[in-house]
């Protein structure tokens, strides 16, 4: 027996899709539009994640201009088939449904191979058959006409991997286990013991979603609910875990089934989250023809594994782990992205430390700025960087912030204001856009500290190796979806803006660490 805790990613990891190759377990998230996109992990027991790469890392891969932060990459499949692996997602603002192919999951992964407007809707997967076919599996608008928010419906269809392109139009298979419900997607197709299993999410990402289940005799149809839908919800559970579904199954190589979903872990007060939708892993059982996932349905933030997960060590990067980045190589950690696509010049990595060359662009604009950011991962923890960088002109700054969004976002900076070099402290909510300190500063180097809680993010600094002085705070409540009206998580970013003109001269970073302190 062990015990095993979620989530198994913490942050910004939604819509998780896995596959398993022997003995080793693949999945990969939504990335929206950060660049790199979709992280690929791996894993040898499920529990236990490391990222060996990103599958979208070249821009003709990932195009993003003019893409909101909330569009982009939506719910990636993964999948394995007689040597090579397949992953097929949606850029909803270029090109729509595509699949990608490697040898490798940890890349490289080919150029999108775009299944165009026959290919529907969002949301797509993959189901190979026992007789070689394999099939897209969909969501879409009701052909008939969208009669309410969310009235889409799941359909199937052949599609030639030769040619990358789908057969024929497609056969509309089932609307969600309740009568009108909303946004039935993220549908995935399974096969076991002559019958073919349809699992989809449905009631929206929000408080009621869930996972509802299906089975046939034939792939096409006719599908007959599970008798116990939703198989998987929390809705109405006294549980730190909300608003829990699309799921992927998986089956592991000792013959036990597992689910992987999303959820979100709210603050304590008011009921919101800051951290995003998060990877949970969800026992599960086959009973008398049907599915049984979770606590009677539910997603617990601890279970009892009856067998104990196989010893293996990482090699790669462990999200959720303490980091530092002193920046001595010539490419990224892999924890780290950048806003829409890379715009030469601006984040340049030396072999000695991290320049940013901030454009004119500030980080309430909607555009590519100077911006490096990585996952908050923790409700509870620190992140420092030592930052060497004077103002040359008015409103020139760089600093650390927590990012949700461009209209959501609290900051730490040196910059010039009013003729006088200093540190400030701004928040911006919405419309709301205030300095709430300025103190004078006047050394060459600066550390910059957010200490974060799930009720405060707390900023300090520090001139030349000196002590720390704290600067302020901004409540955690107005950094979240239900505040900013963004599906993705936190940020904590690095970044460098001229405000309105290019800066003078690059923000040098010289380390950057992340420390979770989370209880």
């Amino acid at each position: 027996m062990s015990i095993a805790k979620n989530p198994v990613l913490s942050g910004f990891y939604p819509d998780p899709s896995i596959c398993r190759v022997g003995e080793d377990y693949y999945m990969v998230n939504s990335s929206f539009a950060y660049f790199p996109g979709i992280p690929v992990f791996h894993s040898r027991d499920l529990a236990h994640w490391e990222q060996i790469g990103n599958a979208l890392d070249r821009e003709e891969q990932l195009p993003l201009s003019g893409s909101e932060i909330s569009r982009g990459i939506f719910a990636p499949t993964i999948r394995y088939h007689e040597g090579t692996y397949y992953i097929i997602t949606t850029n909803v603002d270029h090109g729509g449904n595509f699949v990608i192919t490697a040898q490798d999951p940890k890349g490289p992964w080919s150029v999108p191979h775009y299944l165009g407007d026959a290919a529907e809707g969002i949301d797509p997967s993959l189901f190979f058959d026992e007789d070689g076919k394999c099939y897209y599996v969909g969501t879409r608008p009701n052909p008939s006409g969208v009669r309410h928010n969310g009235d889409w419906e799941i359909w199937i269809e052949e599609l030639d991997l030769h040619a990358m392109c789908l057969k024929g139009a497609g056969t509309a298979v089932w609307k969600g286990a309740l009568k009108d419900c909303i946004w039935p997607e993220g549908p995935h197709l399974y096969k076991t013991d002559g019958m073919y299993y349809l699992l989809l999410a449905q009631g929206g990402t929000e408080l009621c979603h869930m996972a509802v289940l299906a089975r046939s005799e034939s792939i096409l149809g006719p599908y007959e609910p599970c008798p116990h839908n939703p198989i998987l919800t929390n809705i109405g559970q006294s549980l730190p875990i909300k608003a829990a579904g699309h799921a992927d199954l998986v089956e592991d190589a000792d013959g036990n089934w597992w689910a992987v979903c999303l959820g979100i872990r709210p603050l304590a007060y008011p009921f919101r989250h800051n951290l995003g939708r998060e990877t949970m892993l969800v026992p599960a059982k086959w009973e008398n023809g049907w599915l049984y996932a979770g606590e009677n349905g539910a997603v617990l933030p601890e279970f009892t594994v009856a067998h104990a997960p196989k010893a293996w060590a990482a090699s790669g990067y462990v999200p959720g782990s303490a980091v530092t980045d002193e920046f001595q190589g010539e490419t990224l950690h892999p924890m780290w992205n950048l806003i829409y696509n890379p715009v030469p010049g601006l984040v340049q990595c030396t072999g000695n430390g991290l320049e940013l060359h901030g454009n004119g662009v500030s980080l309430w604009e909607d555009a590519p700025k100077a911006w490096l950011g990585r996952r908050q991962e923790h409700f509870c923890c620190t992140a420092e960087t030592e930052l060497a960088f004077v103002p040359g002109q008015e409103g020139e700054e760089a600093g650390l912030t927590v990012y949700m969004n461009p209209g959501h976002h609290y900051e730490i900076a040196r910059t010039m204001r009013d003729g006088v070099d200093c540190i400030i402290l701004r928040r911006r909510i919405g419309a709301l856009c205030a300095v709430e300190k300025a103190v004078p500063c006047h050394g060459g180097t600066v550390t910059l500290r957010l200490s974060c809680d799930r009720y405060w993010y707390r900023f300090a600094f520090a001139e030349d190796g000196g002590a720390m002085q704290e600067i302020g705070a901004g409540e955690t409540q107005y950094l979240t979806t239900e505040a900013g009206g963004c599906f993705t998580g936190n940020y904590i970013a690095l970044y460098a803006s001229g405000n309105g003109t290019d800066m003078t001269a690059p923000a040098k970073f010289r380390r950057f660490s992340y420390v979770p302190t989370e209880e």
